[in-house]
């Protein structure tokens, strides 16, 4: 297995251990491939969810931009309960477990058809 496999492993078994989910591990390896190389850098691979840039950052690239939604409160509601979700005090919060989550509280699993 690659490391980008290993990853994804990792990734799925938070969703289990954490998150209290079962991943669609299609869905979650083309999310993961969607995350391009920031999976391999320790910063960019986790999102910071205590700070307000960082989410904003989290909204307009991959919310607005990947999944194409349209700008309005509910975006940063579902970014806080997904952060909610994975555990405040988690410190390693995993970009591609965020997005994961994300595209499936707003259905947009097609984006990745």
């Amino acid at each position: 297995m690659g490391k980008r496999d290993d990853l994804i492993a990792k990734y799925a078994d938070d969703l289990k251990s954490k998150c209290g989910m079962t991943p669609d591990m299609d869905l979650l390896t083309k999310v993961t491939i969607g995350c391009g190389p920031s999976i391999y850098d320790a910063d960019a691979s986790t999102v910071a969810g205590s700070q307000p840039g960082e989410l904003e950052t989290v909204k307009t690239n991959f919310l607005m931009k990947k999944l194409g939604l349209k700008d309005g409160p509910e975006l940063m509601e579902a970014i806080n309960s997904v952060i909610e979700t994975y555990g405040k005090s988690e410190r390693n919060k995993y970009r591609a477990v965020i997005y994961y989550m994300l595209t499936k509280h707003f259905k947009k699993e097609a984006v990745y058809g």
